[in-house]
Parts: C-alpha cells; sequence; structure tokens
C-alpha cells in the first residue's frame, strides 16, 4: 500500500506541508540550521523572513519558513515549530477542529499566489494551521 497518496477520505492528502521555525534572532537561527542540516534559505517578503528549503534535487524534504518570534520567548510565545496541513475546505476543517476539541488561534487570512491559512491550538495547547492552496504546492 503507498500511504502517500492515501486521502483517507478527503480530496488532499491533508499532508504535513510546511513547517515554520519562530527564533529570536533570525540570523543565528538561520547559521544553526544552515551547519547542521545543510538547510538552504532564501529571502522571501518582509526582513528577516526567509523560505527554507530541507530537501535536494534526490531526497526532497518539506519547505519551512524562518522568522522573528512574535512574542519574547521569556513571555507565552511559539516554543518550536508550526506545521500547516494542507486541505480542500477550510470551513470544514475548522468545523472539525472545533467539534473535536481544538480551538481556532486566528481566523483566516489570505496568502497572495499562496492560498489562504487559519491557525489552531490542538486539545494539549499545540499550536498548528491548515492551508487552502491556490495550486498544488509544496507535495499538497
Amino acid at each position: 500500500m503507498d500511504v502517500s497518496t492515501m486521502t483517507y477520505g478527503f480530496g488532499m492528502a491533508n499532508n504535513v506541508v510546511h513547517f515554520a521555525i519562530h527564533a529570536d534572532d533570525v540570523e543565528r537561527a538561520r547559521r544553526f540550521y544552515e551547519s547542521v542540516f545543510g538547510w538552504r534559505f532564501e529571502p522571501w517578503g518582509p526582513p528577516g523572513f526567509y523560505n527554507v528549503d530541507t530537501g535536494s534535487d534526490d531526497r526532497p524534504g518539506i519547505h519551512g519558513a524562518l522568522h522573528a518570534r512574535a512574542e519574547p520567548l521569556e513571555g507565552s510565545g511559539m516554543r518550536g515549530f508550526s506545521c500547516t496541513v494542507a486541505v480542500d475546505d477550510l470551513a470544514e476543517t475548522r468545523d472539525r477542529v472545533i467539534a473535536h476539541g481544538g480551538a481556532v488561534q486566528h481566523d483566516e487570512m489570505a496568502i497572495p499566489t499562496v492560498g489562504t491559512h487559519i491557525g489552531f491550538v490542538d486539545t494539549e495547547g499545540n499550536e498548528f494551521a491548515a492551508m487552502a492552496y491556490d495550486r498544488p504546492m509544496f507535495g499538497a
């Protein structure tokens, strides 16, 4: 059975297709991940925001982002990576998250040329997001 093509009853495979690293010092974090994993970083969007390429031509990885932390680490700021799951229907996904004990962290946000994004918190307080992409990308 090829699980990479399973859709679990949905149109998209609901794969994790994107991660975001939140950092106090973006340049320090970039140097760390370049040195440790050989990841490649490309400036994109606002200053201090990078697209991250984790794979190679023969062993593709998933795409990510590196950017400044929204809240200081001393407070309740994000600690870790947040994952984005590709979905066909954000409204249905929102309803399912709420029905199963999760919460909406931020409502739908359009990202031009990419898709529409919504943030959630799971039953354990972990942050994650869902994205309805405008076009297939990142293995979605």
